[in-house]
């Protein structure tokens, strides 16, 4: 009895490290994601029969309509993003571009403050050098970053050099928001921008107060996230219910399929929980969802830059049958002087006669504007026959009516 228990448990014990080496639980039917992606579509309705609405409901009778796209194109996951980083530097070797040290003193003591680190003290205010500059050093730390990654940065002039080119950024702790240091700075910098100056005119090109340096900063320390728990959590780039709920169903009939259990849950119009299933990471997790496609929902809204004319009408948006009269007055003012002479042997002097003649001519187009659909709007804009100025204030104007059924931005 004692051998066949523990035969049992041998065999139990082998089972169990098989099922941890593969990828998923029911891999041996989908032994990878393409075949799991291909089955869940038409086991979408039986699969969602199956849940308990705890971690998603039955599928969403909202999936029609809209773009499709894949889900790591819409979301996010939380958690996994860059930070910001900062610092405040020298840049050395100028062409007598620098700072001029009288009008930016800060610039004369952080170099005062780098020359008695490195064991030389110059008395104060001995020092008029035209090759050095202040600067603020900038970058973005990537997620998942670690030590001895190499990140490129940016660097603005902070006094008053008027060219950084042909620089080099001397070391620089970058800070992030908690004041610790993640990542240290230095190298040549690479300016696009110059500037050509001579005695009467000065061609400046760009902006050569500002450079890059690529791969210019080291990590130094790593920034420690969350990933890898049991639950994930998916951000929407941009917040919407209807999408949001596509999401979960579209997840979750996959994941049946795949996993033989539901992972999604949406908590709010921006964000979707997801539970990892066992024996798997987090990467291939997500690996194997982020390419499901979509069916996304936007808000109707129209977009009005009246500085450059551009109008951005979205597919959703729609107007209700009205009738626009839109027109255009033109004044053309025409000067005709005629020169005056005087009789021949008189006390005349010559003259100008001012002749003005002033022509107003007024047009008007009335035309019926309507539409179910983005088509129909366009083409009844353009029947009018306005200008882009024109759209805009015919827009403003259905939108004061009530007539319009979307959201009008105006920038």
């Amino acid at each position: 009895m004692i051998r066949l228990v523990a035969a049992l448990l041998m065999t139990m014990s082998g089972i169990y490290a098989a099922q941890a080496a593969e990828p998923s639980a029911d891999a041996k039917f989908y032994r990878t994601p393409g075949e799991a992606k291909a089955a869940w579509r038409k086991a979408e309705a039986q699969a969602a029969l199956n849940d308990d609405g705890r971690w998603g409901g039955a599928a969403s009778p909202l999936g029609e309509g809209g773009a499709i796209a894949r889900l790591k194109d819409i979301a996010n996951i939380q958690g996994v993003r860059d930070n910001q980083l900062v610092g405040y530097g020298l840049v050395i070797g100028l062409n007598g571009t620098g700072d001029s040290l009288r009008s930016a003193p800060f610039t004369e003591q952080s170099l005062r403050a780098m020359l008695d680190n490195l064991g030389i003290s110059p008395p104060a205010g001995t020092s008029r050098v035209k090759n050095v500059a202040a600067v603020i050093v900038t970058a973005n730390l990537p997620p998942f970053a670690g030590r001895g990654s190499r990140i490129d940065i940016t660097v603005s002039s902070l006094g008053d050099a008027t060219s950084l080119a042909g620089g080099t950024l001397v070391m620089t702790p970058l800070a992030a928001a908690d004041g610790q240091t993640y990542a240290v700075a230095q190298g040549n910098m690479v300016v696009s921008g110059f500037v050509a100056s001579g005695q009467a005119e000065t061609l400046t090109q760009g902006v050569p107060t500002s450079g890059r340096i690529p791969n210019g900063a080291l990590v130094e320390k790593e920034v420690t996230g969350n990933f890898g728990q049991e639950e994930l959590v998916v951000e929407l780039r941009e917040p919407d219910f209807t999408t949001a709920v596509r999401i979960t169903d579209t997840i979750n009939a996959f994941a049946k399929r795949r996993y033989n259990q539901a992972v999604a849950k949406e908590r709010d119009s921006k964000s979707i929980r997801l539970r990892k299933p066992k024996n798997i990471s987090a990467t291939r997790f997500l690996a194997e969802i982020e390419g499901l496609p979509v069916v996304t929902d936007e808000v109707a809204r129209v977009v009005v830059d009246e500085r450059t004319g551009t109008v951005v009408i979205g597919e959703k948006v729609r107007i209700s049958r009205v009738a626009i009269s839109h027109g255009s007055l033109s004044v053309r003012v025409t000067e005709t002087p005629t020169i005056v002479q005087p009789e021949p042997f008189s006390d005349g002097v010559t003259a100008v006669e001012p002749n003005t003649s002033i022509d107003a001519t007024q047009s008007s187009k009335l035309g019926i504007l309507g539409g179910t659909d983005l088509e129909s709007l366009v083409k009844g804009l353009n029947q009018i026959g306005v200008k882009p100025q024109g759209i805009i204030a015919i827009l403003q104007g259905i939108k004061t009516a009530g007539a319009l059924h979307a959201e009008l931005v105006v920038q």
